[in-house]
């Protein structure tokens, strides 16, 4: 059975000589796992739409459950990312987390969109690399079910002044009723109001937030801690970037 998708590569891994064992998030059929054949060969039509990082239109045969890619053209090579290696470690961090939150067969038409707008505003330097990475982990959250709760104190109520957010609840505190919420960090009031926007905003719209440098540096330590608290794991890709952008 021959089917057409449109698919993100996530993931790439060398099979035998010259195969690839690919992990897509398609359009229609989540997550899945496809086999390329002879996608490493020179020869191959398959190989610049088969790369990691590629969006593509495949076309693919399924047999007991296993899918063969047997044409494949790419719809955005995201090519700026080839160009800088700081974009394009950024942009394999984003496809190792969203391997790890989507869920196999399940489509994901949000998740999957947002993966495009990071990628494609990575690859183009459309914003501070730190200002995409803080909004795609946090829109992350959200759609696989963390959403903080951002609108007031969950203590007293109140707007806070020296807000803080509970990594362990997901909850907006300020700085006096936090004692008790576990593990936290501290915000400013553009960091705050910076990831009320990334919650809330349509997509089109979730990189439009002013934020200075100061405010930006703690929203991204912020976003990526609640990541890494709710994912239980580290992210290589994550420690490769850092690694490069000290260098």
């Amino acid at each position: 059975m021959f089917k057409t998708v449109n698919a993100l590569v996530l993931r790439e891994a060398r099979y035998k000589e010259a195969d690839r064992i690919l992990t897509l998030l398609t359009d229609t059929d989540g997550k899945i796992t496809v086999k390329a054949r002879g996608a490493l060969r020179k020869s191959s039509k398959t190989a610049a739409a088969t790369q990691q990082l590629t969006y593509s239109e495949m076309t693919l045969f399924g047999n007991r459950g296993r899918y063969t890619v047997n044409e494949a053209v790419v719809k955005e090579p995201f090519a700026g990312l080839r160009e800088d290696m700081e974009s394009l470690s950024l942009g394999a961090y984003f496809a190792e987390c969203i391997e790890a939150f989507s869920v196999e067969d399940q489509p994901d038409a949000q998740l999957l969109q947002l993966g495009l707008n990071c990628l494609y505003a990575l690859s183009h330097a459309l914003c501070p690399r730190e200002k995409i990475k803080a909004a795609f982990e946090l829109r992350l959250m959200c759609l696989s079910g963390y959403t903080p709760e951002l609108t007031a104190c969950a203590v007293c109520g109140e707007e806070p002044t020296e807000p803080v957010l509970s990594l362990d609840h997901g909850q907006l505190c300020c700085r006096r009723c936090a004692y008790d919420r576990g593990e936290r960090t501290e915000l400013d009031g553009a960091a705050l109001s910076a990831m009320r926007h990334i919650c809330a905003a349509p997509a089109k719209r979730l990189l439009a937030f002013p934020i200075t440098d100061q405010s930006l540096l703690r929203l991204e330590e912020t976003t990526e801690r609640y990541l890494l608290r709710h994912a239980e794991r580290g992210f290589s890709t994550l420690d490769y970037w850092k690694k490069i952008r000290i260098i």
